[in-house]
This record gives C-alpha cells, structure tokens and sequence, in this order.
C-alpha cells in the first residue's frame, strides 16, 4: 500500500502529541464506525440516497478527525456517488471502505501495543 492508513504525524498533531488521548480516540471510533457501517449498508441496500448521503458525510468526518485518509477518501466517493443519486458502484466503495477498517483495527491494536510497550 502506497499510502499509510493513519497519517501518524497528521493525527498526533491534531491531539497535540496525546497518545494516550490518540489511542482512546481510535477506541472510540472504530465502536462509531461498527455501528455508522451497518447503517450505510442498510441505507445502500435499501437506495435510501439520503441516509447515505448522511451517512458517507459523517463517516467522513470521523475518518478525516483521525487522519484515516485512505478511508476518508473513499467516504467521500460514497458521499459525491450519493450527492449524484448514483447507487452503481457503491458496493465496490463499501468494500474499499471494510478493507481499510481492517488496516485501522491493525494499526490501532500495533499502536496500543507499542503504548504499553
């Protein structure tokens, strides 16, 4: 992967260098994205445009506060397919989307980790 799934410096910026804050925060946001994921795949199951419009957008800014840049990047391609009433190719973002919350639920357990270390 050519691109770091949290851009650490970004991130560490944001929480003026708190790990510990840095480290709840993940926490915090991947039990938010469990339950924001069920919610876009009912809504993209259901081709409610709004709900995931809504959504995408809050994905979104979740994704951007830790600096997950790769997912934040495919939230917004949901978010302009949604804006565009283009349900087509939504399921290949949403897949895009699982596998970086994949690479976070890694990366937060290694930084967690090293914390303790």
């Amino acid at each position: 992967m050519s691109e770091e799934i949290i851009d650490l410096k970004d991130v560490l910026e944001r929480v003026q260098d708190d790990k510990e804050l840095l480290s709840e925060l993940f926490d915090i946001y991947q039990e938010d994205f469990v339950v924001k994921r069920k919610a876009i795949g009912e809504a993209i199951a259901a081709k409610d445009i709004p709900k995931i419009k809504e959504v995408a957008h809050s994905m979104k800014g979740s994704s951007g506060n830790i600096s997950a840049k790769p997912l934040h990047a495919a939230c917004l391609q949901l978010e302009v397919l949604a804006k565009a009433g283009k349900t087509d190719g939504m399921q290949d973002v949403l897949t895009s989307i699982d596998g970086y919350f994949e690479e976070i639920k890694i990366y937060a357990a290694r930084f967690k980790k090293e914390l303790a270390g």
